[in-house]
This record gives C-alpha cells, structure tokens and sequence, in this order.
C-alpha cells in the first residue's frame, strides 16, 4: 500500500476523483518542456535566422519590427498549425486503438482520413470555382464524419459492432475512398491536381490565423477535454466487451460516443492539415512505452508527441531542401511506413 501511494497521488473534485501516476506526470512535463523548445527553435530557424531569445521577445511584443513581423505573421500560424494537427491527429489515434482494440488502428482504419480527403477533393473538382475556399474545411470534416459512419453502420450485426469487422471494412472503404480521389485528381485540370496533390500528401504551407489556426482552436479546446474525461470508459472497453458488461458499461454506447469524439477532432485536423499519415499510428504507441496502458495519462502524452513528431517534420520540410517546401506528410510516411512494418513483423504471431 505504501509503494503504490508512494508512485501516486490522488486528485478529487466534487464530480470526480483521479488516481494520478507520478511517473506520468513526469514525462507529461518533460514532453511539454521538450515541445516548447522545439516550437521556439523552429521559429527561429528558416531563411532569415532568429535566436531563441529574440524569437520570445518577438511573440511577447518586445522584439525588433522586422523579427515581430516574421515571427508573429509568418512562422508562428506555421508552428501552432503543427502543434494542434499534431496533438489532434495523436489523440484521434490514441482513441481509436482503445475503443477497436487493435495496435493498427489510426485515423485511416475507419475511412477518417480518408473521408476528409475525399470530401476536399470533391470540394475542388466540382465548388473551387463557384464558392468561397473558406468552405473546404466544411466539406473535408462532412466527408470524415459521412466516411467513418458508413463504415460503422456496414460493421454493425446483431448486437453492435466488432473490432475486427470495424478494421476490415475501415480499410477496404478506405481504399475505395483513395481510388475515387485519384480518379478525380487525373481526370480534372492541372490546378485541380496540383491543389488536390498537396492536401492529399499533408501539409501546413500556407497557413494563416484566420483561415487556420482561429477555426482549429476551438475544436481543440473543447475536444481535448471531453476525450481526457471521458477517457476512463476507453480502460474498461480494452478489457473485452463481456468483462465492460459485467461492469455495467454500456458497450456500444460509449464506443460510439468515444468514436464521434475521436472522428471530430480528426476530421477537423484532416481538414486544416490535409492526410497527414501515420502520426495517428505511431504517437500512441510512443506515449505507451513512455507512460503505459491508463488512458487518462496516454491521451495528453500522445499529444504532446503528435505535436513533436508534426513539427520536427515541418521543419525537415522546409530546411533540408530549401527553397523548396516539402509536404510535412512526405516525413511522416517516411518515419510512419517503417514503424507499420514493424508492428506487422512484431504482431505476425498473435
């Protein structure tokens, strides 16, 4: 009893009461500090060069007018874009491995990803011209959430839905989804590929306060609470759905609920960042080994290294090849295809 208060501490509300690991706290702001120096230097870092220092003094308002002006106007939407695609991406697939009970799961296996796509895609083959671009993330968020709920009514038989059937069918509709993108992308004019291209690899070019960041944030703010909550039910859906009813969890309930969250914080990523790939996949299992199964400390942790891994890619992209700006996308699936491999050589057993 004494070792396990010594490894933990508990925090009680009126409406609640937590059991919070030390160990998790500790890496919590670790991670934290880690993503805040990293978001520092990469501001600072680009054609013009600016020290950390100034890089702070700027975003406060106290730094020269030619640093405020880059830093404030320029990099930093680019930075804060990276951080809440990231961290939303991580946490969607954080949520998704629980309720479906499978290593694999991403935002990809329920068609999520794949939906959003193809939902911007549509928007610029057949509105780019006759409607407001301020549109398209309506239209990328519409298709995720249509997409993954297609794939969740296709998996239902008998009493709900299976992992196994969600993962199955979530990928064989998300391949379909892909086909019918590229079909569209080849088949329309070059400005329709060249827009389509770039949304369908990942990237956060071009991003600004008011078309980006300002509508992300508040689906940020508002989500990442609720799944942090609600994220307890995620622990007793990994035990198996018998041993949940023994419990009096309503299984199919709180997984559709936990999937809705999930499909809401993803599709509102797919849709200001484009397909960014595997940082669903690989974050979690990263915050695993860091912090363990317990859900109420693996969804901030993964997070955090969404957030890391999305910036660190962003970066790579527009410094290694400079001038060019490679697609942060293209540095995930670079880091992400491996890792696949990998879980499907380590899982080839099971």
């Amino acid at each position: 009893m004494s070792r396990q208060s010594s490894r933990y501490f508990t925090v009680r509300g009126k409406a609640f009461s937590y059991l919070v690991s030390k160990r998790a706290l500790a890496v919590t702001f670790l991670l934290l500090f880690i993503t805040i120096a990293v978001m520092i230097l990469s501001t600072g870092i680009g054609s013009v060069y600016i020290p950390p220092g100034e890089v702070v003094r700027s975003v406060f308002g106290f730094g020269d007018d030619s640093s405020e002006m880059i830093v404030r106007s320029l990099r930093l939407p680019r930075i804060l874009m990276a951080v809440l695609v990231g961290a939303s991406l991580a946490v969607a697939g954080a949520i998704l491995q629980g309720v479906v009970r499978n290593s694999l799961a991403s935002p990809d296996t329920v068609g999520m990803t794949g939906g959003g796509t193809l939902g911007a895609v549509s928007f610029f083959f057949f509105f780019s011209d006759k409607i407001t671009i301020h549109l398209l993330p309506v239209f990328a968020i519409a298709g995720a959430f249509i997409a993954t709920f297609v794939v969740y009514a296709l998996s239902w038989k008998g009493d709900g839905v299976t992992p196994l059937r969600l993962v199955l069918i979530g990928i064989g509709f998300a391949a379909a989804m892909s086909s019918i993108s590229y079909m569209m992308l080849i088949s329309g004019p070059v400005v329709l590929a060249n827009q389509s291209l770039t949304f369908m690899t990942g990237s956060i070019y071009g991003v600004s306060w008011e078309k980006s960041v300002t509508p992300l944030l508040p689906w940020f703010i508002v989500l990442l609470p609720l799944i942090i909550v609600y994220s307890r039910h995620v622990n007793i859906q990994e035990l198996g759905e018998e041993v949940a009813r023994s419990v009096g969890s309503a299984v199919q309930r709180q997984r559709f609920l936990l999937l809705l969250l999930s499909v809401a914080l993803g599709g509102a990523s797919v849709a200001f960042g484009g397909a960014i790939g595997f940082i669903g996949l690989m974050a979690p299992h990263m915050a695993r080994k860091l912090v363990g199964p317990a859900f109420g400390a693996l969804v901030p942790v993964s997070a955090l290294i969404g957030a890391i891994v999305l910036l660190l890619s962003d970066l790579a992209g527009r410094t290694l090849f400079a001038p060019l700006d490679i697609p942060a996308g293209v540095f995930t699936a670079c880091i992400g295809a491996p890792f696949f491999v990998y879980l499907l050589y380590r899982s080839r057993n099971r």
